[in-house]
């Protein structure tokens, strides 16, 4: 691109930006947003005067996913005036069950907590020697424990995605890193304008530091920080999502508890900026958003005319199909989460539906180099058995060549003291995998292999033989199976699959086909070396100020 034309293309996004901020300050707020937000229909909701999109119908943007790239998406199409729909697989989370909460707690799981399963598949499956899940009844609950042949991978489902399930660290990657991830990408305004941009509109905050150091709710952080002191580790907090003002009502008593009461993996009832709160309210407040639960989109495929075919699946509450449609979109954003988008993609193409897409779809997959484990402390290390749900701090260890890991100190809120100090380690691990569509089967897996996560454990053990050497403690082995030291068979945050600028462009777009982008997960290599979900949220940010500026104004 010559000098003259980047500067035109850098004066379009400037100006479309400009032009979207002036539709915001002038729409309504945040309260009115989550209204509008939660009246919608259950089915599908249509903006005034236009089509709900039912068969047959026509409209200019469909988004297939409600997670962070999709909220993304479907807030500055909105604002720049562009009638948006969201295809979401998952359920509204907006209506009481019989205990008067939207979502159930961690220690008594119903089947709000699991998605079509009739057991629960909690991370930490053991305890003593017992297995702690439980049968419950099938139903479109909130929490995917998706099994592939080597891991499996918990994803969110509902209209918010991922952003209802998970523990809400808000954590901007290390620059150093990030650049040589996406090194096509200006890490310049990456760092100058969209992880700050972002980071406002997910409502990040900081948790008080006096309170911190003195409530009985984060003893079991303090204890795992000074351990890791003593080892010569350094930890550092990180922000969150959750309401941190919030939480210290939450244990004065003058509010209704949500992370003090075992609530995060199964949804929290109070107190977390999810997305349905945050983006997807403000897209509502437009009145340009429509959002249709429960329907899974089973193909895409260019249609007469020009624009997309987008076929879906309409389930009901205990997952069977109770009607197909497709409706026309003029554009189509894949923002189903780094599996959903990948899956689909993969589909696509090995079906026929869109055959010239890049061979790298379904390349470049990875775990975050997730690996869990829990150290047992001795009596006078206590952890507490009041604990947060919601982690606050990190062991940071990313630029050790022997061990580089970012450990997040994670809760075990049973009730009762456990002395057991817990983390979700992310590890440097470089293993990767790739979908593959099995034409036979009509399926598609993921090649990943449990032996893959072993780079990853040899860096945790590490750090963590470290600390256990200068503490004279053990590994719990009871927490991950019978004998079973690591959580390594599974992962909370999935990357890659639809790689930026290899197979998509350097802005998502799907270059063999016009109109089809990718805004989610998928993007980002398999490994961004903290929790992801900042970095998709101000990458999708960067690609949807381009895509707006220049393909459709």
């Amino acid at each position: 691109m010559t000098d003259s034309r980047a500067r035109r293309a850098d004066d379009a996004i400037r100006g479309a930006a400009s032009v979207s901020r002036r539709r915001f300050l002038a729409g309504a707020g945040l309260t009115v947003g989550a209204a509008a937000l939660s009246s919608m229909s259950g089915t599908a909701s249509a903006a005034p005067g236009r089509a709900a999109g039912g068969e047959g119908g026509r409209i200019p943007a469909l988004v297939i996913g409600s997670g962070y790239g999709g909220a993304v998406a479907a807030l500055r199409l909105t604002q720049a005036g562009i009638p948006t729909r969201i295809v979401e697989m998952g359920r509204r989370w907006d209506t009481p069950g019989p205990d008067g909460k939207i979502f159930c707690g961690m220690l008594q799981p119903d089947k709000r907590s699991m998605w079509l399963s009739d057991r629960t598949a909690q991370p930490v499956s053991n305890f003593m020697g017992f297995g702690i899940d439980k049968d419950i009844e099938k139903y479109t609950g909130v929490l995917d424990c998706e099994r592939f042949s080597g891991i499996s991978v918990y994803q969110g489902r509902g209209v918010g995605g991922g952003s209802l399930v998970n523990g809400g660290m808000a954590v901007t990657p290390k620059r150093a890193w990030f650049e040589e991830i996406l090194p096509s990408v200006d890490a310049n305004e990456m760092y100058g304008t969209y992880f700050p941009r972002a980071n406002a509109a997910l409502g990040v905050n900081t948790i008080d530091k006096d309170w911190f150091e003195s409530t009985p709710w984060y003893q079991f952080t303090r204890t795992a920080r000074k351990t890791a002191h003593r080892s010569g580790y350094t930890t550092e907090f990180v922000p969150n999502v959750y309401d941190f003002e919030y939480m210290e009502q939450e244990a004065a008593g003058a509010v209704t508890r949500s992370a003090l009461d075992g609530e995060v993996i199964y949804g929290n009832n109070a107190g977390k900026k999810s997305l349905d709160k945050t983006y997807l309210a403000q897209a509502a407040a437009t009145g340009l958003l429509t959002v249709t639960p429960l329907h899974r989109v089973t193909a895409v495929a260019p249609a007469a005319g020009g624009g997309y075919s987008v076929t879906m699946e309409q389930i009901d509450e205990q997952g069977g199909v109770v009607a197909t449609t497709a409706v026309t979109a003029d554009r189509v954003f894949f923002a189903a989460g780094s599996v959903g988008t990948s899956k689909l993609l993969v589909s696509m193409k090995g079906q026929g539906h869109l055959p010239n897409l890049s061979p790298q779809v379904g390349e470049g997959w990875g775990n975050n180099g997730n690996i869990m484990v829990g150290r047992a402390n001795h009596m006078w290390d206590a952890t507490g058995a009041k604990q947060a749900t919601i982690p606050t701090m990190g062991i940071d260890n990313w630029g050790d060549p022997v061990a580089p890991v970012f450990a997040e100190i994670a809760p075990l809120p049973a009730g009762l003291e456990t002395y057991v100090s817990l983390y979700l380690a992310i590890t440097k691990n470089p293993e990767r995998a790739r979908f593959r569509f099995d034409p036979a089967a009509g399926k598609v897996d993921l090649t990943w292999s449990q032996s893959q996560n072993q780079t990853g454990i040899d860096m945790a053990k590490a750090l963590f033989d470290k600390i256990n050497r200068k503490e004279g403690t053990i590994y719990r082995t009871d927490l991950f199976g019978v004998y079973k030291t690591w959580g390594d068979d599974f992962t909370y945050h999935p990357l890659g699959g639809a790689l930026l600028d290899k197979a998509t462009d350097n802005y998502g777009r799907l270059p063999e086909y016009p109109g089809l982008y990718v805004v989610d997960g998928a993007l980002v290599p398999g490994n961004v070396g903290v929790n992801p979900f900042v970095t998709i949220t101000a990458l999708a940010e960067r690609n949807m100020e381009r895509i707006i500026a220049t393909d459709i104004r």
